[in-house]
């Protein structure tokens, strides 16, 4: 379900009005041919419109661009492009809206970057939906660069970039240690640009309607655009597209609210007066996914599923994730049942530690940010539980957790 916000005085640009896909001849209507340009003048425009990455590190996209392009150059191998629409955040819907209802705004922007970087290949990864975008592809003979649709198997870990190459090279879609990074060596061993499918479509716009259009939306420091996925207890997740500085209240009611989860399963619980006197932020927004809780749920209790279902994601090639994330879940489901909790606090903290910056990819580090999230945005409901009282009245889960299997 998408939604728009009337009063956030920004008309949508990412998504399509009234909810209805956009096939080429629509899109064309709305938003004219693309024209590609001179790949120089299209980096200068990004650099100047302060465009940053949309899957969660906000890296600017102008300087992953360049560094692509040159190792590109450097090693004398024409780059790969991988549009990255996998999703595998429970939590998250927005790509996935985006890619129904503007699938040609991503194309435009995977082409764009192809161009931009010298690649020679372009690929488009999602979990599902593979055969509405091979129509959609089917539609636009003319790109200059084919791309190919890979399906990904489902699995929170298969959207990293490491993974994402490893299987477009053939292997499983697991997180390695990658040394070095995917941008020097990726795809078939070339330079690889993973971007976010939203990423792209912003990057169609800023080439169509320039630095000082994207600018208009946004603060000085964070221009543009962000979708998000906005989970309410009794309602549908909606997808709103709204402008970085947006205080958090606009977008989810926080009156009858004991925390909020920002940033999906790898963000953080935050107490909800504190989470309204927060704007949007790619500092936090992470896979754009926010969540309010209700004083009568437990949140420990939606945390310890949540930690059950990461643990159980373990791509399992090294100790913090094989070892450590289970143990870190099975502790904190004590915690979330009233009664003795013996040494189970001091254990999850040590535990925290010792996987932190220890695994091959960020799972363990995500996981851990909201361990320590949710010990100190539910401590009183902890000691509640210490005591053998849980404050919850209503069990029904908030957040979704995929079934075992």
């Amino acid at each position: 379900m998408t939604a728009a916000l009337p009063d956030l005085r920004m008309p949508p640009r990412l998504l399509a009005p009234g909810a209805t896909p956009a096939d080429l001849a629509t899109h064309h209507r709305r938003h004219g041919p693309l024209s590609h340009g001179d790949p120089e003048s299209l980096l200068r425009t990004v650099a100047e419109s302060g465009l940053t990455g949309r899957g969660g590190a906000g890296f600017p996209t102008y300087r992953k661009l360049v560094s692509v392009a040159e190792a590109g150059r450097r090693t004398g191998r024409a780059p790969v492009v991988l549009a990255n629409g996998a999703e595998s955040e429970p939590a998250s819907r927005k790509d996935k809206a985006l890619l129904r209802l503007s699938p040609h705004l991503v194309l435009d922007g995977l082409q764009l970057a192809a161009r931009a970087v010298g690649a020679g290949e372009a690929y488009l990864a999602v979990e599902d939906g593979a055969a509405w975008l091979e129509s959609a592809l089917a539609q636009r003979a003319a790109d200059p660069l084919p791309v190919r649709v890979v399906r990904l198997p489902t699995s929170f870990l298969s959207g990293q970039s490491a993974a994402l190459a490893r299987y477009v090279s053939g292997g499983a879609a697991l997180p390695t240690h990658q040394r070095p990074p995917v941008r020097e060596r990726g795809a078939h061993r070339a330079p690889t640009l993973v971007q976010n499918v939203e990423t792209l479509a912003h990057l169609a716009l800023v080439a169509r309607y320039g630095a000082d259009w994207y600018r208009t939306a946004g603060t000085p420091t964070q221009p543009g655009s962000v979708l998000c996925t906005v989970h309410v207890p009794g309602r549908e997740p909606r997808v709103v597209e709204a402008p970085y500085g947006l205080p958090l209240g606009r977008l989810l009611p926080l009156e009858g609210a004991q925390a909020v989860l920002v940033g999906g399963y790898h963000g953080t619980w935050i107490p909800a007066p504190e989470a309204g006197r927060l704007s949007l932020d790619s500092g936090y927004l992470g896979a754009g996914v926010l969540a309010a809780l209700p004083v009568d749920r437990c949140g420990l209790a939606e945390t310890a599923r949540v930690l059950r279902y990461l643990a159980l994601q373990s791509a399992g090639q090294c100790g913090p994730c094989l070892n450590g994330l289970p143990r870190i879940a099975t502790a904190f489901r004590t915690l979330a049942a009233p009664g003795p909790q013996g040494t189970v606090r001091a254990d999850l903290a040590r535990w925290s530690g010792l996987v932190e910056g220890r695994g091959a990819c960020h799972h363990p580090d995500g996981t851990v940010r909201l361990v320590r999230s949710a010990l100190t945005t539910f401590a009183a409901e902890v000691d509640a539980h210490a005591r053998g009282r849980c404050t919850a009245t209503d069990h029904t889960p908030l957040l979704p957790v995929p079934e075992e299997g």
